[in-house]
């Protein structure tokens, strides 16, 4: 299967054909409204400005999963996301990315890229984080908290921390 087999939920609850998003550049991120990373809407929301019209898709999958940081229903985080950060781009149905209630776009994506490491100024802390909750963590595929991105251009995927 590729990506573009696979169907998800609007925040409505509609179907959404990956097919819809055939030639663009896709980020897909699982976001929390109450995570520390949260704060990265403002560069999202920057990405989306600057590269929405020449191909870019944001695709926004809020998922409580980690910490329970993504409270509230799917127009409950539409709202807060558009009044904090401005975002533009919608958000999808709150999803499950790991375990026995994932949505399979996200099994695909775990199935493509591994996990890479914990990058940035909050990696060491990450680290300390995610071995107490899952002492394995660098050798299995699931996502390993909020705002984890996979990012697809052409017909290659990469995962971003």
């Amino acid at each position: 299967m590729a990506i573009y087999d696979y169907t998800v939920k609007d925040r409505k609850g509609n179907d959404v054909s990956m097919a819809n998003f055939k030639g663009k550049v896709l980020l897909i991120v699982n976001t929390a409204t109450g995570c520390g990373f949260t704060p990265q809407y403002k560069g999202l929301e920057e990405l989306w400005q600057t590269y929405h019209e020449k191909g870019l898709e944001i695709l926004d999958f809020p998922c409580d999963q980690f910490g329970h940081q993504a409270p509230g229903n799917d127009d409950e985080i539409h709202e807060f996301c558009q009044m904090k950060y401005k975002t533009s781009f919608d958000n999808f149905k709150k999803i499950e990315v790991n375990g026995e209630n994932e949505i399979p776009l996200y099994t695909f994506l775990k199935s493509q890229k591994s996990f890479a490491g914990f990058t940035g100024i909050k990696g060491a802390i990450m680290k300390t984080v995610v071995s107490k909750i899952d002492p394995d963590y660098e050798n299995n595929a699931n996502i390993k908290w909020n705002f984890t991105k996979f990012l697809k251009i052409a017909e290659k995927i990469e995962k971003l921390l």
